[in-house]
């Protein structure tokens, strides 16, 4: 279990390193390093967890790292995991923040070339989870109209409700065909933990309110504020932004000072309540946003993920999975055009550079770490001429 842990620290620390361009990429660099690199799960299975943290509240690409943490190594291996994709952007951030807070400026060549290999690292993803999850012409069309129906209605309830019209549709259309066997999902914990998680994460959304005007203190406001809004957030980063400006007393030029480093750096843009709770309260006040954004994701997973191994194993929920799958592929391609393209390719060199980055991904097999490196190289040199 020790291998298991360390390997877990490696694994995503890396990813909070390297993994720019928002969640829609986090899902494909992840697809990359636990999926084709390190085998730890399949595709299927991958799907899957994608599929249930699009339904949790939170951001949902972190969640998918707590949740392949849970699977690898436990409770530990789930805190493990999300450190290391996380720290990294906490503290980069907290850095980064103050330079480009001085600075104003948001337009370096190098952060658009991070935006640009985001574009190849979705598409070359978005290629093999096509393959698997939706290999067929029934899938496909689930996908391509559920890419449509997610650019015409962009928002988290209208997402959550696309998902939901795969699954009825793949119940009704795959219920009486022969179903792959349920992918093992083994835990170290069991219903019992994930019942008492359930309990303190509701516990705690209804009480902290309650009790605030007893503690009149900052780090327990900070707790209160940061911990309700990561538990009522659907959509990921972009949409908790402004509900952080309505809750936050901060100045306006501040938060976007905030906004804007929050884009440069890799990792979970929920990370913004490390550079939000260092302006009101220090270091320690950072440290208790971050940990109060986060822990109603931690509280979530472990709560559902024992009764979803239940609930997966079961005949008619493969079928509607066949649906959320293919779905997932369509909301991923609805993600490489908007946001993801249409922010980062505003020129034909833009175009030139996303397939320069793609070719190096696909043809030649580099690792992400790499091409992210070169894409930041060549967008410093296009600005520079």
């Amino acid at each position: 279990m020790k291998n298991n842990y360390v390997e877990i620290i490696k694994a995503s620390t890396k990813l909070g390193l390297t993994s720019f361009g928002g969640p829609a990429a986090h899902i494909g660099y992840f697809r990359e390093e636990y999926v084709q690199k390190r085998k730890w799960l399949d595709d299927k299975m991958y799907a899957d967890i994608v599929a249930l943290c699009q339904f949790l509240p939170g951001p949902a690409s972190s969640q998918v790292g707590i949740s392949i943490g849970l699977l690898r190594g436990g409770i530990l291996g789930g805190v493990l995991s999300w450190i290391g994709f996380t720290l990294p952007s906490v503290i980069l951030l907290m850095l980064f923040a103050a330079f480009v807070a001085t600075t104003g400026s948001f337009d370096s060549g190098w952060i658009h070339g991070l935006k640009i290999v985001a574009v190849a690292v979705v598409a070359h993803a978005l290629l093999g989870m096509q393959k698997s999850l939706a290999p067929d012409k029934v899938r496909i069309s689930i996908a391509i109209a559920c890419a449509i129906l997610t650019l015409l209605i962009p928002t988290a309830i209208g997402q959550i409700s696309i998902i939901i019209a795969a699954g009825i549709f793949g119940y009704f259309y795959y219920k009486k065909e022969t179903v792959d066997p349920a992918p093992n999902m083994t835990l170290t914990f069991g219903k019992k933990t994930g019942i008492i998680s359930w309990i303190l994460f509701l516990g705690l959304l209804i009480l902290l309110p309650i009790f605030k005007p007893y503690f009149q203190t900052v780090y327990y406001s900070i707790f209160d504020t940061y911990y309700r809004v990561g538990s009522i957030v659907f959509g990921g980063g972009h949409v908790v932004l402004p509900m952080l400006e309505r809750e936050v007393e901060i100045a306006p030029d501040v938060f976007l000072a905030g906004y804007g480093a929050a884009q440069a750096v890799p990792g979970p843009l929920f990370t913004l309540a490390g550079y939000l709770g260092q302006v009101t309260a220090g270091i320690p006040g950072a440290i208790v946003a971050v940990i109060a954004m986060f822990l109603p994701s931690f509280l979530l997973v472990i709560g559902t993920l024992p009764f979803w191994s239940y609930i997966r194993s079961r005949k008619g929920i493969q079928a509607a999975l066949k649906g959320v799958n293919a779905a997932v592929v369509g909301i991923l391609l609805a993600a490489l055009y908007d946001p993801v393209f249409t922010s980062a390719v505003t020129s034909t060199i833009d175009f030139i550079l996303v397939l320069i980055s793609f070719m190096l991904l696909v043809v030649y097999k580099w690792s992400p770490f790499k091409v992210v490196l070169v894409s930041m190289i060549l967008g410093a040199v296009v600005q520079f001429i």
